[in-house]
């Protein structure tokens, strides 16, 4: 089976290009359920009820988040209520949501798809390796497929994930940072595995911000309202397929189109 993961959702220009292009995608390349970061896709920062149904209608079928999650507090409700749209699940447990969802995709297998976050410079949460574990524990062993997205900062500690679930997980693919990496490759027990899966949106950016407000910044030191950016949108993914059976990734590869 072939899961579709599309990297960090940036802005109303992260939205149109996943609108212009999904369908597409999905038919020819035949997957089987489709992914995506959403965590930036209200200008940049932060999701709303109303862009997270949006999203649903294009044909995403379960959007993974991280530390802007928490920026539009009408999200918190809705968190509650849509198992679809997942939170890091490292966070503590009396915040709304859920790090994690069991879905059935269109062949009929159900997937496991889990939300974690990294520590380093990030915020002090709970640890996402011992998360990690606790969760594939409480999985219902005749779910093999199962889908990480780790929202992280450092290239170290999502490797070092990627070798922690080796084996026990078919894909740990990194996001957050915005770039994405060429280290696509199939770990040594079966785990699919990416630093960073990249950001769709504006790319003639500073990862998705206008870059003249960025360039600013550095050469001032005097902080100024971050905006999206607009020009040369791209959108970011892998392609996964799975053994349906044992759980263990076939292949990987990274999956790129533009505007």
């Amino acid at each position: 089976m072939n899961i579709l993961f599309i990297g960090d959702i940036f802005a109303s220009a992260g939205r149109s290009i996943v609108a212009d292009k999904l369908h597409r995608i999905l038919a020819t390349e035949y997957i089987d359920l489709a992914i995506a970061n959403a965590e930036n896709s209200a200008g940049g920062f932060g999701i709303t009820p109303l862009i997270a149904e949006e999203l649903f209608k294009m044909g995403l079928e379960v959007l993974t988040s991280g530390n802007h999650i928490w920026d539009k507090r009408e999200i918190y409700d809705y968190l509650d209520r849509e198992p679809r749209l997942i939170r890091p699940a490292n966070y503590v447990s009396d915040l709304p949501g859920r790090g994690y969802t069991v879905v059935r995709a269109r062949n009929g297998v159900q997937v496991a798809v889990i939300n974690l976050q990294g520590r380093s410079h990030m915020s002090p949460i709970d640890c996402p390796f011992r998360a990690g574990d606790r969760i594939l524990g409480e999985l219902d062993p005749a779910i093999k497929v199962r889908f990480v997205d780790f929202h992280a900062e450092l290239t170290s500690e999502k490797m070092a994930m990627g070798w922690h679930l080796n084996g026990r997980v078919s894909a740990v693919i990194g996001t957050h940072t915005h770039i994405p990496t060429a280290d696509t490759r199939i770990l040594s027990g079966g785990t699919a595995y990416q630093t960073d899966a990249g950001m769709t949106g504006p790319y003639n950016s500073v990862i998705g911000v206008d870059k003249d407000i960025i360039l600013k910044r550095f050469l001032t030191a005097v902080g100024s309202r971050m905006e999206a950016a607009r020009g040369g949108v791209e959108l970011h993914s892998v392609i996964v397929d799975v053994d349906e059976v044992t759980g263990k990734a076939h292949s990987i590869k990274r999956f790129t189109t533009a505007d």
